[in-house]
């Protein structure tokens, strides 16, 4: 990934536009660099694809600003794009608002990446917008907070109603942590302060979020995501 800078938010149009002239410049100089050494690393082969550079888009949460930072990065010339400063306090409408901004811009013949999204159901949203890559720390930091995600919506495992329950946390799943373990049991390590409550639930997260890409695969392979977009689940347990 190329030097960008994440703007705050809520960040001024001024302020922010210098943000991204800021990472704009990076952007040029970066690419200069890479380009100049992208041989000059121990592990490089002529048998084997070079590493990729991608630009990052700014412009905080405004519109023009987006466009702008993606007709500049484009022109610059990535093999691949990236949307950074989102999920920074925003509210999800605008998020969705900006990413919509950058991909009117972002050539479709290239990988276009969302940096730090987000819940399942707003990777299918981004998804069926045309996102191709996401990344985020959500599915780990949630469980060590005791969230698990579910077919059902999103459990607190810390609830005192699943200190008896007997189930599993989510009987949709077929990870090996559903397969074995009850919420009761998830519970008790949680509010015992077990590390292995955060393992297990991470686990359980993970495979979910495993799920949730194979689903969104396959409706792509179907060229039709409406049926797994009316499906996304974003309630509380």
């Amino acid at each position: 990934m190329a030097f960008d800078e994440c703007t705050e938010h809520p960040a001024e149009h001024g302020h922010t536009r210098d943000s991204m002239e800021m990472t704009l410049r990076w952007a040029r100089r970066c690419k200069e660099y890479f380009e100049a050494h992208k041989h000059d690393v121990p592990w490089y082969s002529p048998d084997l694809p070079d590493q990729a550079l991608f630009g990052i888009v700014q412009g905080g949460m405004y519109a023009d600003l987006r466009r702008e930072s993606a007709e500049r990065t484009v022109e610059a010339g990535f093999p691949g794009y990236a949307i950074g400063g989102l999920s920074v306090g925003e509210p999800r409408e605008k998020t969705r608002e900006m990413i919509a901004a950058a991909l009117e811009v972002l050539p479709k013949d290239k990988p276009r990446y969302v940096m730090g999204v987000g819940y399942p159901e707003e990777i299918i949203q981004y998804a069926a917008m045309g996102v191709d890559m996401m990344d985020c720390v959500l599915p780990t930091r949630a469980a060590r907070h005791g969230l698990l995600f579910t077919s059902e919506g999103r459990l607190n495992i810390k609830n005192t109603r699943f200190a008896q329950d007997q189930g599993p946390p989510d009987a949709a799943c077929k990870c090996k942590v559903c397969a074995r373990y009850t919420r009761a049991y998830l519970r008790h390590l949680f509010v015992s302060s077990e590390p292995l409550a955060g393992i297990l639930n991470t686990m359980h997260n993970l495979a979910f979020y495993l799920d949730t890409m194979r689903a969104v695969r396959h409706a792509i392979s179907l060229g039709d995501l409406s049926g797994i977009l009316a499906g996304s689940v974003s309630t509380s347990a």
